[in-house]
């Protein structure tokens, strides 16, 4: 039986887990293999506005942790944007502000010299491009050689009780499609030569996994009604597009103020 989930803290043991609690959330730390893996449980994306920017402040500081401390980053936004649970990572695209071309005359003018260079893409999806988003970022980290690519994909996730209110962040990159059995080649120093940053919230279960947990062995009994002529399902929660919306957000603000934090969160979404 495999359990699918891409959240290493419900793939690793408690005695691994170095946990702390700050303003209302629980922040987890696993190391292991020598990568960093730093889990955010936060209130309810879809139900909380962060209106303290307390969590946001929170995935800031986390992500800093990871980053090098100069050098230009690509951000890259997996996913396809036209299944709303697989969107988070080109809609938090959407909420990077792209910084690599502000430079020269136009960045003294517009009071922007001192950011730092930034670069964003969402790559999208093999099914419509024939090309592999590893393909695609190795080409891109050759062309513009950042010191840094920071990956942003949507998870799944073993428990549903984990779905939008969670976030991973991760210096062991990404494997696009490993948690729903759709692995694609894995994002990472290994395959692209410079560090790379994974970021994601999980907005699915896997049905299977969730009838085991539910079950134990005997969901083998329901397998017919889980996976109807042995396709696979998922199951996300009713307020997705909550979730993802939100969140999209919150990991593209994150993301912004971790590389430039000379600018406001107010200056960012007026800029972008």
């Amino acid at each position: 039986m495999i359990l699918r989930t891409d959240l290493a803290l419900e793939n690793t043991e408690p005695q691994k887990q170095v946990r702390r609690e700050e303003d209302g959330c629980v922040v987890t730390h696993i190391d292991e293999d020598g990568k960093s893996y730093i889990t955010v449980e936060v209130p309810a994306i879809s139900d909380h506005l962060d209106a303290d920017r307390g969590v946001l402040k929170l995935v800031v500081e986390e992500l800093n942790t990871l980053l090098p401390k100069e050098g230009m980053a690509l951000v890259a936004g997996l996913g396809n944007r036209a299944i709303t649970p697989d969107a988070i990572g080109p809609m938090t695209a959407e909420n990077v502000m792209a910084t690599r071309h502000i430079t020269g005359e136009v960045a003294r003018l517009t009071g922007l010299e001192d950011l730092r260079p930034v670069a964003v893409i969402a790559p999208g999806v093999l099914g419509n491009t024939g090309i592999e988003a590893m393909e695609l970022l190795k080409a891109l980290v050759h062309k513009l050689k950042p010191s840094v690519v920071i990956a942003v994909d949507a998870l799944a996730a073993r428990s549903p009780a984990r779905l939008g209110c969670t976030v991973q962040l991760s210096s062991a990159g990404i494997s696009p499609g490993a948690g729903v059995g759709n692995a694609r080649p894995r994002i990472d120093e290994s395959t692209l030569g410079v560090p790379v940053i994974g970021m994601g919230i999980p907005t699915m279960v896997d049905a299977t996994t969730l009838a085991y947990d539910l079950l134990g062995e005997e969901y083998r009994d329901a397998m017919d009604k889980v996976e109807p002529r042995g396709a696979p399902m998922m199951v996300t929660p009713r307020e997705i597009d909550l979730i993802i919306g939100r969140g999209a957000r919150l990991l593209g603000m994150g993301v912004n103020l971790a590389l430039n934090p000379s600018l406001s969160v107010e200056e960012f979404e007026e800029l972008i």
